[in-house]
């Protein structure tokens, strides 16, 4: 029986599929048109002839089957109205009109059943199994039907699953996998895209944002970055509470360049977004003394047209090579005190005073971090010209 149940699973959603989009091209005919538009009709008819044994077997496709046989009925009536006197032109509008609010709530009924589906799979996939690739696959799928808008109905499938908790509690739990955590980093960045007014609260009011930073990955910097940008003043002001900034910066002494480039993106939006004691605590951290330093050594990269080994000998993998290329071309920590100091300038929540004493503050470390007046003049010199711009 479960194979047999499989087997129409299989069958069943590629023919829903093709329902919806021969549904789609139904809406495209136009209201008003004098004949018959064979190309959307007659395909419809051969899928809905073959769609009728599968769904009679699913009662929950009870009302896609009616709205079906509604839709075969209509075009039916309008192929008997193809003529071009009054009362045919008159009848085929109206039945148009019919066949086009057929069709949508056709559409609309398919993608609410592949909705159910795949929020059930999703649920079943990363409570009960233990085939890493499996999990993947549906956060990928999940990820790509969250990017496609906001639909209330697909919101409340969402909640009622308690899908957020399920995300949540992977993120959070170290045995999973790196690949596994840094996928659900990206589904919960899309849930917050989808609708901010629902899921911003369940992302501040839960440890996602600390689990993003203890995973420190390339990905999940990268996801805590775009997540400072939706939600903005109260995740930066969540980060300072909780004493999380000192620890962004620390990632930027990571090896691994690309996180590096992430946190400095995270910085540089806590920047802009943050309060005074969100600045107070970036520049307590030792922020611009380590910027002073990356600094330094991308130019000292720069100068090198032979570049450098990788510490210990390592090979370095595919994706890193790819990124390492791009930040040659692009160099990432060029002119980053004055990034740093330019984001604080046009940043929303200081007052002007207090803009006048972090630039002086930024100044004087930058004095006392630099290794010679050169290194410091040059520095000085970005971060004034930078922020008169």
């Amino acid at each position: 029986m479960e194979q047999t149940s499989s087997q129409d699973n299989q069958q069943l959603f590629p023919l829903l599929k093709s329902l919806q989009k021969a549904s789609k091209e139904l809406q495209k005919n136009p209201i008003f048109a004098t004949n018959k538009p064979l190309s959307t009709i007659d395909p419809f008819l051969d899928l809905e002839s073959n769609a009728n044994a599968l769904l009679r077997n699913d009662p929950n496709l009870f009302k896609l089957s009616q709205l079906l046989c509604n839709l075969k009925t209509l075009l039916e009536k309008l192929q008997k109205y193809q003529g071009y006197s009054l009362p045919c032109i008159l009848r085929r509008q109206i039945i148009n009109y019919k066949i086009y609010q057929v069709a949508y709530s056709i559409e609309t009924e398919i993608q609410a059943y592949t909705d159910r589906e795949s929020v059930q799979n999703l649920v079943e996939t990363l409570e009960d199994s233990d085939d890493e690739d499996k999990k993947v696959k549906v956060l990928v799928e999940f990820e790509k039907r969250l990017s496609q808008g906001f639909d209330l109905y697909f919101q409340d499938l969402i909640l009622k699953a308690k899908v957020f908790s399920i995300l949540e509690f992977l993120l959070c739990d170290s045995s999973y996998s790196i690949r596994i955590q840094d996928e659900v980093s990206l589904v919960i960045a899309s849930l917050v895209r989808f609708n901010k007014d629902v899921f911003v609260g369940l992302v501040l009011m839960g440890p996602t944002v600390r689990a993003l930073i203890s995973i420190s990955s390339c990905c999940s910097i990268r996801v805590l970055s775009s997540l400072i940008k939706l939600i903005r003043i109260p995740l930066v002001d969540e980060l300072e509470a909780y004493k999380e900034i000192p620890r962004i910066i620390s990632l930027l002494s990571s090896q691994n360049v690309s996180i590096k480039v992430e946190a400095l993106d995270c910085i540089l939006g806590i920047a802009y977004y943050g309060r005074r004691e969100a600045i107070e605590a970036i520049l307590q951290a030792g922020l611009i003394e380590k910027l002073v330093e990356l600094q330094r050594l991308e130019n000292q990269c720069n100068g090198n047209e032979s570049g450098t080994p990788n510490e210990e000998g390592s090979k370095s993998n595919p994706e890193m090579e790819s990124d390492e290329k791009d930040y040659e071309e692009n160099p990432p920590f060029e002119s980053c005190v004055a990034s740093f100091a330019v984001q604080l300038e046009i940043g929303e929540m200081l007052s002007k005073t207090e803009k006048k004493e972090f630039k002086l503050q930024i100044l004087r470390r930058v004095r006392e971090a630099s290794v010679s007046e050169a290194e410091s003049a040059t520095i000085v010199a970005e971060v004034l010209w930078g922020s008169s711009h």
